[in-house]
């Protein structure tokens, strides 16, 4: 088993973030895994993206041409990077920034307005986790209490922060089923 996951958007959006969320939580569950970042030449604003390659065996390259999944948090990620995404596999669309779909019909696309539910919550910062949670919930590439370890983790020198987090995750999940 191999998953590949390409987060792409907008430096600034927690791009990097959420795949290092990913990449902690699969080895909780005792994945082999690489976690392999790109910036653009501005911090924010500027293009971000990393690569997260979640095995059972181990890895002989963090160089992924095909992912088997796309997080696009913003059009141009999208429009860069869904054509290559393996056949069968996830492409995530930040409903509020993309107002167009993937324009793949052999993939499944999961559209979440994610700005707009982390303002609901009272903190748009958290539209990064709501994103994670989303395609974890669909995807199953790990589980999901995992995955709340290591959003607990990351956020544990910021303790204030973790509930609202949880609660992000909890609306991802919801938002997974919606779709």
């Amino acid at each position: 088993m191999q998953n590949e996951v390409q987060f792409a958007g907008f430096g600034g959006q927690g791009i990097m973030l959420i795949g290092k969320i990913l990449a902690h939580a699969a080895m909780e569950e005792g994945f082999e895994v690489s976690w392999v970042p790109s910036y653009g030449p501005e911090m924010r604003g500027g293009t971000a993206y990393c690569t997260v390659v979640i095995s059972d065996q181990p890895i002989g390259s963090p160089v992924i041409k095909n992912p088997r999944h796309l997080v696009a948090m913003n059009r141009p990620s999208l429009e860069k990077f869904a054509p290559a995404v393996q056949k069968g596999g996830i492409i995530f669309i930040n409903g509020s920034l993309i107002s167009v779909n993937s324009g793949r019909d052999d993939v499944d696309e999961l559209v979440v307005p994610v700005v707009e539910m982390a303002k609901e919550l009272g903190n748009v910062k958290t539209a990064n986790i709501i994103a994670l949670a989303a395609f974890v919930a669909r995807s199953g590439v790990v589980g999901i209490e995992a995955l709340k370890g290591s959003i607990k983790e990351e956020f544990a020198q910021k303790q204030k922060l973790i509930p609202m987090n949880m609660q992000a995750v909890d609306a991802g999940i919801q938002a997974a089923k919606k779709d």
